[in-house]
């Protein structure tokens, strides 16, 4: 059996970030190690920074809860619980908190007071499948995704029969709800690049492999002109992912379950240039479901896996407003 015990380096520059490119090496930081900032969960997802109040909140999909980490003291709390199984997390341009609930089938916004707003819970009459990721634009919508994940059994949240396609969503400024895609197997994380004109979305039951597909992102959320921005090429599975002020994409990743796949140097992060060239792999004894930037300078990769959470220093910075 894989010993999956983290052990922190003492050695500079860390072995476990491994440079597939030499454009990595002005975002990697020589003296920067991964950390491993707390463990104990079922099924780490959905990392978002709160950066007004320094920290970080993590959802614990199984464990029904959405978990607090503080920069300051290190202590960990739950924020939330129970949290309808809640998986990802995003903050509006005013700063609330918005979630993608998998029990309750809905997306909401939880208001200044603490009270929670439904932003979106059925199209067209039929309830949504199960919300997973999400993220807000400069315009104020919100997009996020909708597979089966939360409904296929007991451990993200209660079975049911899928009464819509699985799909992409946009919530207009307006508060109107858009089915933007329907031809994606599992869509799941995505994100737009630094300026906003294109948006990516994961294709996570892709065959014969999991891919990221770029679209141009233009006025209304109108998208157009599809295309393979990257290809797992392999036994590699993508989840959630983030992007950075320079236009790359930092995206978890861990193996696809296969009999014959080896986990071993895919479970992490691993680092697309916006050509989608692999630059580099964070490597971690856990599968990274998700990750973002975070901390003062937004220059803090903080990784959602498996059980755990770690962080990790870069010399660069996560696009989108500071939080």
């Amino acid at each position: 059996m894989t010993d999956v015990a983290f052990h922190p380096s003492h050695r500079y520059p860390d072995p476990r970030i491994e440079v597939l490119d030499e454009r990595f090496l002005k975002l990697r930081l020589f003296s920067a190690t991964v950390e491993q900032l707390f463990t104990g969960l079922r099924w780490a997802e959905g990392p978002v920074w709160v950066g007004d109040g320094r920290y970080l909140l993590v959802s614990d999909i199984p464990n029904n809860r959405i978990l607090r980490w503080d920069e300051a003291s290190g202590a960990v709390s739950e924020f939330r619980k129970p949290s309808n199984n809640a998986n990802g997390n995003f903050r509006d341009r005013q700063g609330r908190l918005i979630t993608c609930e998998h029990l309750t089938r809905r997306v909401t916004r939880t208001e200044y007071d603490g009270s929670i707003t439904v932003l979106a819970d059925s199209f067209g009459g039929k309830r949504l499948n199960s919300p997973n990721d999400i993220v807000c634009a400069k315009d104020g919508s919100i997009w996020f995704t909708d597979p089966l994940f939360g409904i296929s059994g007991y451990w993200e949240g209660e079975p049911a029969e899928p009464e819509l396609p699985q799909a992409v969503y946009r919530i207009a400024p307006d508060g109107k709800l858009q089915q933007v895609l329907t031809d994606l197997s599992a869509p799941n994380g995505l994100a737009f690049s630094p300026d906003e004109s294109v948006l990516y979305v994961v294709e996570s039951r892709a065959v014969p492999h999991r891919k990221i597909w770029a679209y141009d992102h233009g006025q209304d959320g109108k998208l157009s002109n599809k295309r393979l921005a990257v290809d797992a090429n392999g036994p590699g599975a993508f989840d959630g992912f983030r992007v950075d002020v320079s236009g790359n994409l930092w995206c978890g990743l861990g193996s696809n379950g296969a009999v014959d796949a080896d986990p071993q140097g895919l479970d992490g992060v691993r680092v697309f240039a916006p050509d989608g060239t692999a630059m580099a792999h964070i490597h971690l004894p856990e599968r990274c479901a998700n990750v973002c930037f975070g901390g003062r300078h937004r220059n803090r990769l903080f990784m959602a896996a498996s059980h755990s959470v770690y962080a990790l220093y870069v010399n660069t910075q996560g696009a989108g407003p500071a939080s």
